[in-house]
């Protein structure tokens, strides 16, 4: 199992074991972790599960591809290590993972 850490915009973190081959929304939805809404159902057709990477990590989730930038112009407060946590996969290179999660989703 890979561990996925969750901080919240007031702070608290939540840390979640995910399996390999899921995605990192599908894992935040499936512990509770609050701020994650995931209208679409992890479709790329939203941006309401919009987080910030944590900057070390940045290198190995990679950058977002065409449709999901497409996206993210819908979410809020977009930064330079936003993605949208439906199109992360989980897979070992990701053990130890933080994502931030916004004040609020788009």
């Amino acid at each position: 199992m890979t561990k996925l850490t969750f901080v919240a915009f007031d702070g608290t973190r939540f840390d979640v074991e995910a399996e390999n081959g899921s995605t990192v929304m599908e894992n935040a939805i499936k512990a509770g972790v609050p701020g994650i809404e995931a209208e679409c159902g992890g479709a790329c057709a939203c941006a309401t599960c919009h987080v910030y990477v944590d900057e070390e990590w940045s290198p190995a989730v990679g950058e977002p591809q065409a449709m999901e930038e497409d996206m993210l112009d819908f979410a809020y407060d977009v930064r330079p290590t936003s993605r949208l946590s439906c199109q992360i996969r989980v897979s070992d290179a990701l053990d130890g993972l933080t994502v931030h999660i916004p004040e609020r989703q788009g």
